[in-house]
């Protein structure tokens, strides 16, 4: 299990056998495009599903279409360096400007040189002069498993209604001012810090959470003060990737009901953080989300109100820091079948049951977690190959 994990400096990817997750929350001083123009009333983008994050197709040149990730929890928009090289505007930064100081949602901090970028366009809306910070975004496209060019920042969409249809792996993008598509429950939004804030409950306490479509996790909750009750108490879940290095998660299961708007999740699973509380895409995907910034509301929408139920987190014990090549272990859970078997942080893994690392994406992979009883890794030793096969258990029941 990973979460949060900004894809930042030498941070790569991290993946813990069955849940994985990402998360940009970067927070310098907001960009914003210079002008937006919608060409319809209604435009309708196909999304691609990677775990529970969306990803949507982006014209800059007639080489594209590129893949970028919606990211309501980040405060700008990323572009790789040959994207930002090649589509900067006139005025732009020069080369050499001073880089612009990011925090990731761990609170570690890391230094971005910033672009212009002239146009960007989703289909019929157009984004002209869009303020950019330049990463290479190589790390999350090896830990999606899909070139990944670019994050797009939530002050991007200010000018808009931005709906994240979820159900039907698609995003709605309507000009601000209009009457949402999919009706459902209002929520009060805050956007004062250019990412969506909304009061959730959770048993007799509010609580304020951002939420955040460039995350994988559940609920990342910060404990102080709340005297939580768990189900399943927590326990070290992997190793979760920083700014500065690793760390180890805490995850486990409440024994309290989350209340999102008029809508129930009962005992959620959570993922213990020291920053600000988020709602990522593990609980999105169950909604279409319409964010409306100029009437600082969200709205929830979901076909049923039956109680929204959280399954048991299944998990192979494994971290890892991946590459097309090979993926690095970087945690070890303490106690499961992964150490037990031997398996130590900075072994190599080349091979998923007898398939190259590359071939595994992560939705094909949290796919075989969720349903295998163990699984085959190959480690590589030197110029030594040997095969373990690690059973999956119930990190968290």
């Amino acid at each position: 299990m990973k979460k949060n994990l900004p894809p930042l400096a030498a941070c790569a990817a991290l993946l813990l056998g069955g849940c994985a997750a990402w998360s940009t929350p970067f927070r310098p001083a907001p960009p914003q495009p210079g002008r937006t123009t919608l060409g319809s009333p209604l435009i309708i983008l196909p999304a691609q599903a990677l775990g529970h994050l969306l990803v949507v197709d982006v014209k800059l040149d007639r080489a594209g279409p590129y893949h970028f990730l919606v990211d309501t929890g980040s405060t700008v928009t990323l572009l790789t360096p040959a994207l930002a090289k090649r589509h900067a505007a006139k005025d732009a930064p020069p080369p050499g400007a001073p880089p612009v100081r990011v925090r990731s949602a761990e609170g570690e901090t890391a230094e971005l040189p910033p672009a212009t970028l002239r146009r960007l366009e989703l289909g019929e809306a157009r984004f002209d002069d869009v303020a950019v910070l330049v990463y290479d975004c190589a790390p999350l496209s090896a830990h999606l498993g899909v070139k990944i060019d670019g994050v797009l920042g939530f002050p991007l969409f200010r000018e808009t209604l931005l709906t994240l249809d979820y159900p039907h792996n698609r995003v709605l993008v309507q000009p601000a001012n209009t009457t949402a598509l999919i009706p459902g429950t209002t929520v009060p939004l805050d956007d004062s810090g250019k990412t969506p804030l909304i009061r959730i409950r959770l048993g007799d306490r509010t609580i304020i959470a951002r939420v955040d479509s460039g995350s994988d996790a559940p609920l990342s909750l910060n404990p102080v003060g709340l005297e939580l009750r768990y189900a399943a108490p927590p326990r070290a879940g992997g190793t979760v990737g920083t700014l500065t290095g690793d760390r180890p998660q805490q995850i486990g299961r409440l024994a309290e009901t989350l209340v999102l708007g008029d809508f129930n999740l009962p005992r959620p699973i959570v993922d213990l953080t020291d920053e600000l509380s988020a709602i990522g895409g593990e609980i999105l995907k169950n909604f279409t989300v319409t964010f409306d910034q100029t009437h600082d509301r969200v709205i929830f929408q979901r076909d049923s109100h039956d109680p929204i139920v959280s399954p048991s987190r299944r998990s192979a014990g494994l971290s890892f820091n991946k590459t097309p090549a090979y993926w690095r272990i970087a945690g070890v859970v303490a106690a499961s079948p992964a150490e037990i078997a031997g398996v130590q942080p900075g072994d190599l893994v080349v091979r998923v049951n007898g398939e190259p690392v590359a071939q595994w994406g992560l939705h094909r992979y949290d796919q075989l977690v969720a349903t295998a009883n163990t699984i085959a890794f190959t480690f590589l030793h030197g110029t030594t190959e040997s095969e373990k096969r690690v059973p999956v258990f119930e990190l968290v029941p």
